[in-house]
């Protein structure tokens, strides 16, 4: 009988960057996750400084990659995809999580971005895992399924709530496009999104039912066809996000809800659901 896939349940560092370093790693302990999901400092020395602490916590590490988002002319994000990947590849963490191109680039130029990626992680021997996100190439189904297409290899991080925002639905009516997307999935990133917006108040409460239930019908696909293909490891950050993702409410600005405590919550759903 083939061993269950193991998962890894990593605290995402977004949303927290105020904290300081140790400050951090002993919340994540204490709220039990595997790992950490983060973008390292630019900083070689502090970046240093949090890979020691990160390894003498003995927590996996996830390397996010999403600097690129501020450079809008292709030249630009091209330098700094290929030194931001180069950087965190060097980490050699679990994987990389990578916000890569744009829907607006050409798909000449977001092919060229992800040829660069590839070359990358083949010289790392570290997985890139290119993230489902607006104002990506992958903002919307339609954009990304002619990348699968002439990139066979190419792997995703799925972040299933931005289609439910591009695609205001559940995605009920696309069967054969979670088809063709699931089995390229190696990370995921567990928020529960909408219709409407990228992310639920808050995913417990009972008028998001349905929801929840959707986001989690893929999750288990994603883990049990990860299984199917005898893969070790599949790595989920629950990724629920500050303000703005976090509602306010009007006039007083009071946060609807904590998004630590919502992340620590899903990790509990997911460890319950898939780690025992």
């Amino acid at each position: 009988m083939r061993s269950p896939v193991r998962v890894r349940i990593l605290a995402p560092h977004w949303g927290s960057n105020e904290l300081p370093a140790d400050v951090f790693i002993d919340r994540v302990l204490a709220a039990g996750f595997d790992g950490i999901e983060m973008s390292l400092p630019d900083d070689p020395a502090q970046a240093d400084d949090w890979l020691r602490r990160i390894a003498d916590a003995k927590l996996d590490l996830v390397v996010a990659q999403w600097q690129t988002v501020f450079h809008p002319g292709f030249a630009e994000h091209r330098a700094a995809l290929e030194r931001l990947l180069t950087q965190a590849c060097a980490a050699r963490p679990l994987l990389v999580n990578s916000h890569t191109g744009k829907d607006y680039y050409t798909p000449a130029q977001n092919d060229e971005l992800l040829a660069l990626a590839d070359s990358i992680a083949r010289a790392h021997g570290v997985t890139i895992a290119h993230e489902i996100h607006r104002s990506r190439f992958s903002g919307h189904p339609a954009l990304l399924l002619p990348y699968l297409e002439r990139h066979p290899e190419l792997a995703l991080t799925a972040d299933l709530s931005h289609w439910c925002v591009a695609c205001e639905s559940l995605l009920e009516d696309q069967p054969d496009t979670l088809d063709t997307v699931l089995p390229r999935v190696r990370h995921i990133h567990a928020r529960v999104g909408h219709a409407q917006g990228p992310q639920v108040p808050d995913f417990r409460a009972p008028e998001y039912a349905a929801e929840l239930s959707a986001h989690l019908s893929w999750w288990d696909r994603i883990i049990a066809q990860r299984r199917a293909a005898g893969a070790e490891l599949v790595t989920i950050t629950p990724e629920f996000g500050p303000a703005p993702y976090t509602f306010r409410l009007p006039y007083t600005q009071e946060l609807v809800a904590d998004a630590w405590e919502l992340n620590v919550a899903m990790g509990r759903v997911l460890r319950e659901r898939y780690c025992n």
